[in-house]
């Protein structure tokens, strides 16, 4: 087949190369210049996925994968258009469709009747029948259902491990005709490998659910159920640290039963996925309540983390407190939506000179985003622990000198290394 996929970023980019690897001929459209350039010489353009560096670099030498910034050099005669566009949000999620639109009506202008289109960015319900459709119909002046067809098929993997989760987990479908719901099937059993999961009721391979309203919303519950599990487990952890109880040994006790699938507290929920498509679903749906308590429980944690330091120490005004770790997850250098942004105010706002350090960021980079940088070995006065990095789990009082207060809001630092200095831990009693 000739595929097109538009937007090369952290999924885009190795769905194309995934698909060049099953020996179809690819051709990846991104406004970025220099992100094509590098595709094109078999370079990825960011660090951290496994994988990508050889198939890419294979992909390119062997002629099944290149990049444009051109539309009109890829969309085409097209067997299929997959896009990954970013959909981006304020910091209230709310969606701005504009990058989106602008790629939707790109392609729009240059799309073959026959081709199959899928968009994989996450949405909310109802987005590609009410949105896509007529838009696209509108500039190519095609209509789908007969001269092509239009469907939805959410991305379902986690950056540093995408190749893996591709074969792992279902490739949901839901079309807005059932012609484009088996012409979607087809395209991705032709493009994708799964494992073997007997776990599964219906096996593991590609599931048309019936509805692209089916399938938007399968992402929106997945992604949602995570964030509400977690902020039941944040609101146990803020329980079991007045009450004297270990909220880790409660969790493990409570999963060795079958019916219970209880996440672990934390500091933060950040990234592109778990902060932003509850606030998808609440577009949707702004009468959940349990939705928007578990985001609120969610969101109030980084300043939980300065309370407990505060109740540790004291008064912060005028201490210099570190918080280590910029990213929003541990080994993935990316801090949309990262809880260092919200536990940095709170800890201006009582007065602390905060530094940042971050394994996977240089100085200039931390300045860049608006952080003093801190070098393990100089000196603080407290520390709060933002990110699971496993560059932390090794962390001894050496690398603070003078911190009088360690509070691991991700549970991997040592209690034993950190003997006449204060150590707290969000969900353990003090």
């Amino acid at each position: 087949m000739r595929i097109a996929v538009v937007a090369l970023g952290k999924i885009g980019l190795p769905l194309a190369v995934q698909f060049a690897s099953k020996g179809h001929q690819v051709t990846g459209v991104d406004v970025n210049a220099t992100t094509v350039g590098l595709v094109n010489q078999g370079v990825a353009p960011f660090p951290g996925e496994a994988h990508l560096d050889e198939l890419l670099g294979t992909a390119v030498a062997e002629g099944r994968l290149s990049a444009t910034t051109d539309y009109s050099a890829a969309i085409p005669d097209a067997d299929a258009v997959v896009l990954v566009v970013p959909l981006f949000v304020d910091e209230e999620a709310r969606p701005d469709f504009a990058w989106m639109d602008a790629a939707t009506r790109s392609l729009a202008e240059h799309l073959s009747p026959g081709t199959l289109v899928s968009y994989e960015t996450t949405l909310p319900v109802g987005t590609t029948r009410s949105r896509w459709k007529p838009l696209i119909e509108e500039v190519s002046g095609l209509t789908e259902g007969v001269d092509f067809h239009l469907v939805f098929s959410p991305e379902r993997v986690l950056t540093g491990r995408v190749f893996a989760d591709l074969r792992k987990y279902p490739k949901l479908v839901g079309g807005l005709s059932a012609e484009g719901a088996e012409r979607a099937v087809d395209f991705y059993e032709q493009v994708l490998d799964f494992d073997e999961r007997d776990d599964l009721p219906k096996g593991n391979g590609v599931w048309d659910l019936g509805s692209a309203e089916a399938a938007e919303l399968a992402k929106l519950a997945e992604t949602t159920y995570r964030d509400v599990n977690i902020g039941l487990a944040n609101q146990f952890a803020r329980f079991a640290e007045t009450a004297g109880i270990d909220i880790y040994e409660v969790i493990e006790a409570s999963n060795s039963q079958p019916f219970s699938h209880i996440h672990r507290p934390g500091i933060a929920v950040g990234g592109h996925c778990i902060p932003v498509y509850p606030r998808l679903y609440l577009w949707n749906d702004p009468e959940a309540t349990i939705v928007s308590a578990a985001r609120a429980a969610n969101a109030g944690m980084p300043a939980h983390a300065v309370a407990m330091l505060e109740g540790a120490i004291g008064d912060l005004d005028g201490l210099r407190v570190a918080i280590l770790g910029a990213a929003y997850r541990g080994g993935v250098k990316e801090t949309a939506f990262s809880g260092v942004f919200p536990l940095a105010e709170s800890l201006r706002s009582r007065g602390a000179h905060v530094l940042v350090h971050d394994p996977l960021y240089s100085a200039d980079e931390l300045e860049g985003l608006g952080f003093h940088p801190l070098a393990l070995g100089s000196p603080v006065d407290a520390a709060i622990v933002h990110t699971d990095h496993a560059e932390y789990r090794t962390l001894v009082p050496a690398d603070l000198p003078g911190t009088r207060a360690l509070i691991d809001g991700r549970r991997v630092t040592d209690a034993g290394a950190w003997s006449g200095i204060i150590h707290r831990v969000i969900g353990r009693p003090a």
